[in-house]
């Protein structure tokens, strides 16, 4: 270690590091102070303390503007992994004591219905006994952060792009419809004609309204001409069905977990019931991860299962 580089780890606070994480995930100090619930002025400071530790600017912030310089790019994918590092010492230290044991934290978007999945994890669970699981739900873009800063064992979400610091594979592939509900005037009804589709209200979910990784979910609703304004908005599937069946308006679900509830004469399909919007959910990893035991017979399970059976197997129609 040259005598510049040592006198910078002895003077870096690692908490600004933390700080910093918390302001780029956030996009920006105000909504980070609220995160933090700390004041502005705090994040403020801790931010110049850390540019005159590195010597270097780290954050473009002008009005409206918000970016991370290149050398703030550098510190932030290197900030998660030492925060990861950090968060994993006790389970990589209590997995050293077996072969095959340890915790793994599964991050997944709402009500996926996987059986492939399913089976990988029965019979990974019946192989590794002793190994413990904690699953989180929450919406995809929250998934994936929790991946990319080693809060995560693995995620399963939608995504709209490939992320360079993680590493997503399909798990498999699911077909959106429109649905409506009991108290619904064309519930129960084999004849609808699309254009008595058209006008109706909607309800939807969060990331079809940003333009997310639901955005063919958004044009099959425009093809069958509801109402631009959704009526209810949900990150959360169950909340979207929940609404649906209580006739705020037609919505989109995945057809093959919705056929429960068709029937249960709860939900009815309206057109289009053609050339549906197909959307891929994803198992994603941290490739930078350094993962117990547990973790990394896990992924490894689910890698092969996804390797060795072909999506037109994991596609759901």
């Amino acid at each position: 270690m040259r005598p510049y580089e040592e006198r910078f780890l002895w003077r870096l606070d690692w908490n600004l590091l933390r700080t910093f994480i918390v302001v780029v995930e956030q996009g920006g100090v105000t909504r980070a102070a609220e995160f933090m619930n700390l004041s502005q002025p705090t994040i403020s400071s801790a931010l110049k303390r850390l540019e005159e530790t590195t010597e270097k600017r780290l954050l473009d912030r002008r009005p409206g503007h918000f970016a991370l310089t290149p050398a703030g790019e550098s510190l932030y994918r290197e900030s998660l992994m030492i925060f990861g590092s950090i968060s994993r010492l006790p389970g990589l230290m209590a997995a050293a004591e077996t072969v095959v044991t340890g915790h793994i934290a599964i991050a997944m978007t709402s009500h996926v219905v996987c059986k492939h999945f399913d089976e990988a994890m029965a019979h990974f669970n019946t192989a590794y006994p002793d190994v413990t699981y904690s699953i989180s739900i929450t919406d995809s873009a929250e998934v994936l952060s929790r991946v990319r800063q080693n809060q995560a064992s693995a995620g399963l979400c939608l995504m709209r792009e490939n992320d360079a610091l993680l590493d997503g594979r399909t798990l498999f592939r699911e077909f959106f419809g429109l649905f409506c509900g009991p108290m619904h005037r064309l519930f129960g009804r084999s004849d609808i004609g699309i254009e008595e589709v058209s006008g109706e209200r909607s309800v939807s979910f969060q990331t079809e309204s940003e333009n997310g990784p639901l955005y063919l979910v958004r044009q099959l609703r425009e093809r069958a001409n509801l109402q631009p304004e959704p009526h209810g908005l949900s990150a959360n599937l169950p909340e979207v069905r929940r609404m649906i069946i209580n006739g705020m308006g037609i919505g989109a679900l995945p057809v093959h977990v919705a056929r429960r509830d068709v029937d249960a004469r709860l939900l009815w399909q309206v057109p289009p019931k053609e050339n549906l919007a197909a959307v891929d959910v994803q198992f994603v990893v941290n490739p930078r991860r350094s993962m117990n035991p547990a973790e990394t017979a896990f992924v490894r399970t689910i890698h092969e299962m996804i390797a060795q059976t072909a999506l037109e197997e994991r596609t759901y129609n």
